[in-house]
C-alpha cells in the first residue's frame, strides 16, 4: 500500500489536468483567453498534486520515526532492560514479524512474547499512518485544486504560472547538483583537514613508507603508522602510463581508420562494436586481467626466466621466474583496452568536425590520403585530441576494480611493470572497509588520499578544457 500512496499524486494530476481542461474550456466558451485551456489544466494539475505530493514524502520520510516514538512510549520493562544495539535488534524484528516475516534473531521467553505484542501494535500503527497520510494527501490535493479550480478565467496568466513552476524545478535539480558537488568537498575538505592536524602535509606528500597501522594499545610499537603516501602516487602514475601506452595508440588509430578509411557499411558495424567495450563493467575487466591475463604474463616471463638462468642474465632470469600473476603490467594494460572505446569516440567526433573543405583542399593540391590525415586533419584536431587523452588519462587515475585485482595492494615505490603496486584509489577502498572509526589517522587518511585525487582530477579536466578552448580553431 505505501508504494501505491506514491502512486497518488499522479492519478489526482491526470484527472486535476482533466477537470481543468474541461472547466477551462466552459468558462472560456465565447471568450478569447491569455492562455490556452490545456495551460489552465497544466496549471491545476501541479496545485492539486504538488500538495499531495509534499505530504506523501513527509509521510515517508516521518513516519517511520513517529511510530518508532510511539513504540518506545510504552515499552515492557524487559525491552527497557536492554542495551542500545539489542534494542535497535529487537525493533528490527518486531517491524519483520509485522510485515509477516520471521525474525532474524531468537529471543528468550519474556522478550518473544513482547515481540508478538509489539508486532500487533507496530501493524496496528503502521496501518494508521497509511490511512491517515492517504487522508492528508487527499485533503491537501482537494485545497489546492479548489484554489486552482477557482481561479481559471480568461485573464489568468496560466503559461507564464506553468512556465514558472517549469523553472523552479529546473532550478531545484541544478542546485541540487551543485549542493551535492560542495558537499563532497566540504566533507573531504573537513576530513582531510583532521587528518593534515595529526600528519605534516610534507610528510604525507613525499614520505616513501605508506603503512596506516593504528594500536591495539597505546604502549604498542609503531602505534603512530607511516602515512608516506608517494609511492601510491607512483604507483598511480605506473599505471596509468601503461594504460595510456595501450588506449592511446589503439584509440587514436581506430578513430583515424573509422573517419576517414572506413566504408558507411564498416563503420556501421565496427564502431558499435568497439563501443560494446565502454558498456562492460569494471568488474568483469578485473575478473579478466585476474583470470586470464595475469597468468598469460606470469608463464610468459616464467618461460624466458627458465631460458635466461645459468646463462649471462642469471640474475635477470631468477627475477623473472619470481614474476607474479600480480603486477601493473596487467591492470594497466587491461585498463587500456577498457579506455580504447573512450579515446576511440572522442577522437572519433574530433576528426569528422574538421571541414570537408580542408581534405578537398589538400587532395586538389596532389597530397595522399596518408598525407592529408598526417599534415592536415590532425594539425587540425590535435587540441581536441590532446583533451580528449587528458579526459582519458583522468578516468584511468580514477579505476579501482581492476587494480584492485590485478595489480595487488603492496606499497611500493617503483617504476617496474613487473612489480605488485596499489594505487590512491585501492587504498581508499581498503581504509573504509569494515567497521571504522573515524578518529583514528588510518581512517582519516583515505580523505587525505580522496582530496589528492580529487585536486589531481581537477586539474586535469582544467587543462584539457583549458587546451581546447585555447587552441581551438574556428573554420568557415
Amino acid at each position: 500500500m505505501s508504494a501505491l500512496l506514491f502512486l497518488l499524486p499522479i492519478v489526482l494530476a491526470v484527472a486535476a489536468f482533466v477537470a481543468g481542461r474541461a472547466v477551462a474550456h466552459r468558462r472560456f466558451d465565447g471568450v478569447r483567453p491569455h492562455s490556452r485551456p490545456s495551460q489552465h489544466a497544466a496549471l491545476a494539475a501541479i496545485w492539486v498534486a504538488v500538495p499531495a505530493l509534499v505530504v506523501v514524502l513527509a509521510a515517508a520520510l516521518f513516519g517511520g520515526q513517529v511510530e518508532r516514538g510511539l513504540l518506545e512510549a510504552d515499552q515492557p520493562a524487559a525491552v527497557v532492560a536492554l542495551d542500545d544495539i539489542r534494542r535497535d535488534a529487537f525493533y528490527a524484528d518486531v517491524h519483520r514479524v509485522a510485515g509477516g516475516e520471521t525474525p532474524l534473531q531468537t529471543w528468550e521467553a519474556p522478550l518473544s512474547a513482547d515481540l508478538q505484542s509489539q508486532a500487533v501494535r507496530a501493524g496496528q500503527l503502521d496501518s494508521i499512518r497509511l490511512v491517515g497520510a492517504l487522508a492528508a494527501a487527499l485533503l491537501a490535493a482537494a485545497i489546492g485544486g479548489l484554489f486552482a479550480f477557482s481561479r481559471i478565467r480568461p485573464d489568468l496568466r496560466a503559461r507564464n504560472r506553468v512556465e514558472g513552476w517549469v523553472v523552479g524545478v529546473l532550478l531545484a535539480c541544478a542546485a541540487v547538483a551543485v549542493l551535492t558537488t560542495v558537499g563532497i568537498v566540504a566533507s573531504l575538505l573537513i576530513d582531510a583537514t583532521r587528518f593534515f592536524e595529526r600528519v605534516p602535509v610534507q610528510e604525507f606528500l613525499l614520505g616513501t613508507q605508506w603503512s596506516p597501522q593504528t594500536a591495539i594499545r597505546a604502549d604498542q610499537v609503531g602505534s603512530t603508522g607511516a602515512f608516506g603516501a608517494l609511492p601510491l602516487f607512483a604507483g598511480t602514475f605506473l599505471i596509468m602510463l601503461i594504460a595510456m601506452a595501450v588506449a592511446a595508440p589503439v584509440g587514436l588509430m581506430s578513430a583515424i581508420y573509422l573517419s576517414e578509411y572506413a566504408g558507411p557499411t564498416t563503420r556501421a558495424i565496427v564502431k558499435p562494436v568497439l563501443e560494446i567495450l565502454a558498456g562492460v563493467p569494471t568488474v568483469v575487466y578485473g575478473f579478466f586481467a585476474a583470470l586470464t591475463v595475469g597468468p598469460a604474463f606470469r608463464a610468459f616471463f616464467n618461460g624466458i626466466g627458465a631460458q635466461l638462468i645459468g646463462g649471462p642474465l642469471d640474475g635477470l632470469g631468477q627475477y623473472l621466474m619470481l614474476v607474479q600473476n600480480q603486477m601493473a603490467l596487467v591492470a594497466g594494460g587491461v585498463m587500456g583496452i577498457m579506455l580504447i572505446p573512450f579515446v576511440s569516440s572522442l577522437s572519433d567526433d574530433i576528426i569528422n568536425a574538421v571541414p570537408q573543405s580542408l581534405r578537398d583542399g589538400s587532395y586538389a593540391m596532389g597530397a595522399t590520403k596518408s598525407e592529408t590525415v598526417g599534415r592536415v586533419l590532425m594539425p587540425a584536431a590535435l587540441p581536441g585530441v590532446a583533451g580528449a587523452l587528458l579526459l582519458a588519462v583522468s578516468r584511468a587515475v580514477g579505476e579501482t576494480m581492476i587494480v584492485t585485482m590485478a595489480a595487488g595492494l603492496a606499497a611500493r615505490l617503483t617504476l617496474n611493470p613487473l612489480d605488485t603496486v596499489t594505487t590512491v584509489t585501492v587504498q581508499i577502498v581498503t581504509l573504509l572497509t569494515g567497521d571504522q572509526e573515524f578518529d583514528s589517522a588510518k581512517t582519516l587518511s583515505a580523505f587525505g588520499l580522496g582530496l589528492t585525487l580529487f585536486l589531481a582530477t581537477l586539474v586535469l579536466n582544467i587543462v584539457a578544457q583549458r587546451i581546447v578552448q585555447t587552441y581551438r580553431q574556428q573554420y568557415d
